[in-house]
């Protein structure tokens, strides 16, 4: 036994060492878009990112930065290393997984189960072959693979997962032995861990379960497998509702009551509930060893352990009670705390039984109770936040179809054809949209992205099978995509193999890994209750299936074998020829995702923050949109200290208390932001949406006595209805009178718009209610008096901009809000003027474009918005350029886009006919004509492709491309190119489409 002991762990270092420098080797150098640059700048200075947290990734990921020594550049790569080293973990657990599970294959079962006999030459080649195969499969696999080289929770997650699989697998081949119980203990350990991580581990409960019970019992029965089943269940229900949320929540409700019942100081019925709860945790101990119970022993070890394990999350309150920069939710006591561990900031979905989406609500119910400290007590916020409720002939088991927004709606049609407004759906319709959006478009699509073959990049993109078209018959933008893979159903079909194996040799190893696969898989759509928009892909979300099936694809090695046994008598030499056949798997896996995985020269997502940072003026406040806009920035901030004295405001926490509390701080070199009302007036609960309430005697507003009126609770503009009230703003109309003489000393307007400064500005609000987040930004406005620079980054919503569009300054990658007014700005058509100085040296100087020149550098359809938002910055500024006659300048603007951003590297866009103006003017009119007749035929081609597939399924796509024509017969159809050639390709194509919009 000891020589396979040794070749097995030998082998499974080496696997380990080919998933690791494959991770480290493509990893992403900086943070990567959506949550990585949050987790990365909370782990570098245990900061508190969004709920429900993960500080057991931010202790790890601390540790791991400490090995920069100072260098700031490198804390990025450390903790996306973490993440790669992980994965490669994961990678070596899975491996010894598939080969315990291998070995109890080949070995007969009831000599198995007495002892663990050395397996023979043949056996151990097939065991260790299955065991490479079925962990460099998952290893290469796409999702999994996706996770392992950016800083993110996932990679952790699966290494969580694994783990306590394995030891798992260890406790059942030690479980005879009087000490075993050890491993049960870690398990619980790594439970409470992993809480800290992500609450995926839990999901593997049930199959753990289901190991204890094959082990422990004789006979297995139906009857023993439910029971069992339901055990563990209850179990991740006690861990996921008792412990995690349960015992804080215990905690509150005794703080509350000692403090504003009894009078005691703060945190005294938190330190009374910590006494009473370590005295129970005792009496079970003593309880357990006066009735020798090694069972009720075992069972408070596992659960003082998954709470030492879960005391990770003290960090959260410790952290936040100093208030760092970032502290979202701000959980520094324990009844915020409570609020941050539920969410309860991202609202809930219905799960078993709830209101279809053509629900009224007939009532309204009050929310959970909301505290502050004040005066010594703790003091309710009121009003308490207000709930719909719904009568039961509105609910219904199981809803699927259940959002009412008007967009999800008509996305709900195109899964359930026959759905009708107004009506409710019926039962059919419901799990229709079950299984067809949900487990299959949003799961098996996933799945077999893993395994089968993956369309593209985009957005929606559907699975290449062995039957799908070549490379050849795709349009570039598909075919030539670095993500268009297909591995020919070989994992697939390997993994089936295993299956059928395991299930006839093993069957109940086989429901053990079906469990595995079916609560990290299925379980997670029926739970998760997606919506039919998602703002990009979640197949990240299932690694634990794809995990799961790579046990059988390691098996299928020995299905191969068993399969060869006619043709190949000699063992080991069928041996060799099934782990030859089986190496296929990883290695059409790797050769195919090599390319779509390796971000080692990938930095546009730290770039753009850089760039969008550096469009500011100093002491600047920024208001950006939401995690792409504004983590990339925190990171920026946070852990290279760049342009600390910009005060970044996302807008949407702006319509938290929280949010807006922290923003009056100061911030690094920045100071709090400029708001005149006091806390009260922002509270949740108040003013969270002032509805417009016309007046027709109140013609315009001044911004500053409404902002004056609403701090004061002004009865002029409150409307009441017997207990609801609220403020209210009687007219779209605003303005705000400026002090020209102050703002001139400021030395803030450009020599070439002198003449453009107006003694105040007007705008109109719309008739749409004021969120607080509106209410705030003008707050600011109204308090600043111009002192300090006020942006809103080019990627906000227009419906942000709250029609202030005429005094935008366009400086870089932000718009300045100046005293200006535009005077051709209702002509011209655009957002802002353009300070063509200022944007000129952003754009041609100071910016950095690391890697955008690369065509061997993979730009997914996430990562080309970003520089796509450089190409419209470059052709607004050579077209203001040449509308002033300076074509020099004009053509070195666009040259310096087309040089910076080739279109081998990042394919021409929407905006890049923009730049044929400039070009023509230039005199390169056979470039200008090269980007007009790719993009026609480019956009042809795809418009082709999606009418011949599902298109509806591509609307977003479709509409891009149908926006990039338009935007090449606007080019060719102006006075300054007039190519009609060119405008009537274009307009042809269009024609069609315009009809049916106009239908």
């Amino acid at each position: 036994m000891r020589s396979f002991q040794r070749l097995n762990n030998l082998v499974g270092w080496v696997v380990f060492a080919i998933a690791a420098a494959t991770y480290l080797l493509t990893l992403e150098p900086t943070a990567s878009f959506w949550d990585c640059g949050e987790f990365i700048a909370c782990s570098y200075k245990l900061l508190v990112p969004h709920p429900p947290g993960a500080p057991t990734f931010l202790i790890l990921g601390r540790l791991m930065s400490l090995l920069s020594f100072g260098d700031v550049t490198k804390v990025a790569v450390l903790v996306n290393a973490l993440s790669g080293l992980s994965s490669a973990f994961t990678v070596l657990f899975l491996f010894w997984i598939i080969t315990r599970l291998a070995r109890k294959l080949l070995l007969a079962r009831g000599e198995f189960e007495t002892e663990t006999p050395e397996p023979t030459g043949y056996q151990t080649l097939l065991i260790l072959g299955a065991g490479v195969v079925g962990a460099l499969s998952f290893a290469f696999s796409d999702s999994f693979w996706f996770n392992a080289v950016e800083g993110e929770v996932y990679a952790m997650s699966a290494l969580c997962t694994a783990a306590v699989v394995w030891i798992m697998l260890k406790w059942e081949e030690h479980a005879s032995e009087a000490d075993s119980d050890k491993w049960l203990i870690l398990i619980a350990y790594a439970i409470g861990l992993s809480i800290g991580v992500h609450l995926l581990n839990l999901l593997a409960v049930p199959a753990l379960a289901f190991i204890y019970y094959y082990r422990r019992s004789a006979n297995p029965t139906p009857l023993g497998g439910i029971i069992t089943l339901a055990i563990s269940l209850v179990i991740v229900g006690s861990v996921l509702v008792g412990i995690i949320p349960g015992l804080p929540t215990l905690a509150g409700g005794f703080e509350v009551f000692f403090i504003n019942t009894l009078g005691l100081p703060f945190n005294s019925g938190l330190i009374i509930f910590l006494a009473l709860f370590i005295g129970l945790i005792w009496f079970g101990f003593r309880l357990s060893h006066r009735l020798r119970s090694q069972l009720l022993n075992t069972a408070m070890l596992c659960f003082v352990f998954i709470l030492i394990g879960y005391s990770s999350y003290l960090i959260v309150p410790i952290r936040s009670s100093f208030h760092p920069t970032i502290n979202e939710n701000d959980p520094e006591d324990v009844l915020s705390f409570v609020s941050y561990l539920k969410r309860e900031q991202y609202g809930s979905r219905p799960l078993l039984y709830g209101p279809q989406f053509n629900a009224q609500p007939d009532h309204y119910e009050e929310g959970a109770p909301r505290y502050v400290r004040k005066d010594g007590r703790y003091q309710e916020v009121l009003p308490r936040a207000q709930e719909p409720g719904y009568a039961d002939a509105d609910k219904m088991l199981l809803p699927r179809l259940y959002s009412y927004d008007p967009a999800h709606i008509q996305e709900y049609k195109k899964w359930v054809p026959d759905l009708q407004e107004g009506t409710k759906p019926t039962m059919g319709q419901n799990l229709g949209f079950l299984f067809r959006y949900q487990i299959g478009h949003m799961f098996w699509r996933y799945f077999f992205w893993n395994y089968v073959g993956r369309d593209s990049d985009i957005q929606q993109a559907g699975v290449v099978t062995p039957f799908s078209p070549g490379r050849t018959a795709l349009p570039p933008r598909i075919g030539e995509s670095f993500a268009h893979n297909n591995f020919f159903a070989i994992p697939l079909i390997l993994g089936l193999i295993g299956l059928f194996v395991q299930v006839r040799r093993r069957g109940n190893d086989a429901l053990i890994v079906g469990l595995l696969f079916l609560f990290t898989g299925i379980a997670i759509v029926v739970y998760l209750n997606q919506p039919p928009i998602e703002p990009r892909e979640r197949d990240y979300t299932f690694c634990g299936a794809t995990f799961a099936f790579a046990i059988w694809i390691g098996l299928g090695v020995i299905g191969l074998a068993q399969l060869l046994g006619a043709a190949l008598k000699a063992e080991n030499a069928r041996a060799t020829v099934a782990i030859l056949l089986g190496l296929v798997s990883p290695a059409i896996l790797v050769a195919q995702g090599w390319n779509d995985h390796d971000r080692s020269g990938r930095y546009n997502s730290v770039d753009s923050a850089r760039n969008l940072l550096n469009s500011c003026a100093p002491n600047a406040i920024l208001f950006t949109n939401g995690d792409n806009d504004t983590f990339p920035l925190w990171y920026a901030q946070e852990v290279e200290g760049i342009r600390t004295d910009v005060r970044v405001a996302v807008l949407s926490y702006l319509n938290t208390d929280w949010y807006i509390q922290q923003m009056k701080r100061r911030a690094y070199l920045s100071q709090g932001v400029p708001v005149s009302m006091g806390d009260a007036t922002y509270a949740q609960g108040n003013n969270d949406m002032l509805p417009f309430s016309p007046n027709p005697s109140v013609d315009s507003l001044d911004l500053k006595q409404f902002i004056s009126l609403v701090g004061q609770g002004s009865p002029l503009l409150k409307y009441t209805d017997g207990n609801y009230s609220t403020m209210t703003f009687p007219t779209p109309k605003f303005f705000l009178n400026v002090d020209t003489t102050a703002v001139k000393a400021l030395n803030i307007i450009p020599k070439d718009r002198q003449g453009q400064l107006v003694s105040h500005m007007e705008w109109s609000m719309g008739k749409r209610a004021i969120e607080k987040k509106n209410l705030v930004i003008l707050d600011m406005i109204a308090t600043n008096n111009w002192k300090r620079p006020i942006y809103f980054s080019s990627t906000v919503a227009p419906s942000d901009y709250m029609n202030l569009q005429p005094y935008f300054q366009l400086e870089g990658m932000a718009y300045r809000l100046l005293p200006l007014r535009d005077p051709n700005y209702n002509a011209r058509g655009d957002e802002g003027y353009v300070e063509k100085s200022i944007c000129y040296d952003e754009l041609m100087h100071k910016f950095q474009y690391r890697g955008l020149q690369s065509a061997n550098i993979f730009y997914d359809e996430n990562n080309l918005r970003f520089p796509a938002n450089y190409r419209d910055k470059f052709a607004r500024l050579a077209n203001a350029y040449l509308a002033e006659g300076n074509i020099a300048k004009a053509k070195e603007v666009a040259d310096k886009c087309l040089e910076v951003m080739p279109d081998a590297a990042i394919p021409y866009d929407y905006y890049t006919p923009q730049l044929v103006p400039a070009l023509l003017a230039g005199g390169e009119k056979a470039k200008a004509d090269a980007i007009l007749d790719k993009l026609t035929d480019r956009s042809i081609q795809m418009l082709s492709y999606y009418q011949t597939h599902d298109g509806a399924l591509f609307d977003d796509a479709q509409r891009g491309y149908l926006l990039t024509l338009q935007s090449v017969y606007q080019s060719a159809a102006s006075p300054a190119v007039n190519d009609q050639v060119r405008a009537k390709k274009a307009y042809e194509v269009l024609a069609p489409y315009l009809q049916q919009g106009g239908q």
